[in-house]
């Protein structure tokens, strides 16, 4: 097993608290009169920055620090990573959904058809045209093909060579930027975005490569970030034209966030432990189920504990979701992602033993 670092699970929280706080003021803004507040809130969550896209990209930024390097040294690595990642991801999202099935019916009496929830057990639904039955699922397609990718990647020996990543993200960057400047076509926007979150995560990578491989230069992170930043400013643009999600969001909010989360990933990378804030680690560690459980738990505060608009209602909106989030997401993680993890490792392959030649009996097998 890998020591955990706790600058990494300090992103994760920033990350995850990023994600929910945005949630927050989705609920606040599009759902109760804001008055004098609408425009301050506007431009900090609507027009200057997507902080919920932001933890997102910064996600991903982890993803590519982290992944590529869990393959274990073990006679069936590809296997052992697929079943590691599996007992990862799929208890922890069952549960997400179990729950989530239950609170929208009990709270909004929504039904869903029986067809889009069997797709949605299976996390494969974007990839069968199938819709996500909340849209903050989206992000577990683009970790799937990280995955695949990592792992066709790694049975080619190719994952850890030193211009790897540095080749996927020069090239996403240059075809992306291409074709959202001259390709007017809503396809070709929505794979280049898949190829730009993809593009955080080799860049992710990169950057691991340079401040703890030592395999890469800061020259290198350095020109594949600026190439990304030029992507996602573009694809941005092109993508969602400025004005979207009525009338709330920008587009440059979400440029803004491709970029800022690049950033910080950078300076967190640079200084290392010293960027650790333990109580932060700490959300970082259940990050995955507070990503996962929190919407539900806005949904139900909404709907039972509202105490009226304004500054004061709002902020006991706020803290009461934050803690509520953190209890029911420890709770996830105690109980259902820590055990099954354990469990996971069961099944894993014994280490691969190095190969030692004695000289004399090889010499003596040559001779007769």
């Amino acid at each position: 097993m890998h020591r955990r670092l706790a600058f990494i699970d300090t992103l994760r929280g920033i990350a995850v608290l990023s994600v929910l706080v945005q949630h927050v003021f989705e609920v606040i803004v599009e759902k109760h009169p804001t008055g004098v507040y609408y425009w301050p809130i506007h431009d900090v969550f609507g027009y200057y920055m997507n902080f919920g896209r932001f933890g997102v990209v910064l996600f991903f930024f982890v993803s590519g620090f982290v992944i590529p390097f869990s393959f274990p040294d073990s006679t069936t690595p590809v296997r052992d990573f697929t079943i590691s990642r599996f007992f990862r991801l799929y208890p922890a999202y069952w549960t997400s959904l179990l729950v989530g099935l239950v609170t929208m019916q009990l709270l909004e009496s929504k039904i869903y058809p029986l067809g889009q929830v069997a797709a949605n057990v299976t996390m494969l639904q974007t990839f069968v045209n199938v819709p996500n039955l909340w849209v903050f699922y989206w992000t577990l397609a683009i970790e799937l093909l990280f995955y695949v990718g990592c792992t066709i990647l790694f049975a080619m020996g190719l994952l850890n060579q030193r211009f790897t990543a540095v080749t996927i993200v020069v090239a996403a960057a240059l075809v992306g930027t291409t074709a959202a400047l001259l390709v007017e076509n809503r396809t070709v926007s929505s794979v280049m975005e898949v190829g730009l979150n993809l593009s955080a995560m080799f860049l992710g990578k990169i950057i691991r490569d340079t401040v703890i491989g030592g395999k890469l230069r800061w020259t290198h992170v350095a020109l594949c970030t600026l190439l990304y930043a030029i992507f996602a400013a573009t694809l941005s643009d092109r993508r969602f034209g400025g004005v979207y999600h009525e009338n709330f969001f920008y587009s440059y909010s979400i440029g803004s966030a491709y970029v800022c989360a690049a950033l910080v990933f950078i300076a967190f990378a640079v200084f290392g432990e010293r960027m650790a804030w333990r109580p932060m680690a700490f959300v970082g560690v259940i990050s995955y189920s507070v990503y996962l459980m929190s919407p539900f738990v806005i949904v139900a505060i909404h709907r039972l504990f509202w105490v009226g608009d304004g500054p004061l209602g709002w902020s006991i909106f706020m803290v009461v979701i934050l803690a509520l989030s953190i209890l029911v997401s420890w709770m996830t993680y105690a109980f259902v992602e820590k055990p099954c993890i354990s469990f996971g490792q069961r099944f894993r392959s014994a280490r691969r033993k190095p190969v030692v030649l004695e000289p004399a009996l090889s010499t003596q097998g040559a001779a007769e």
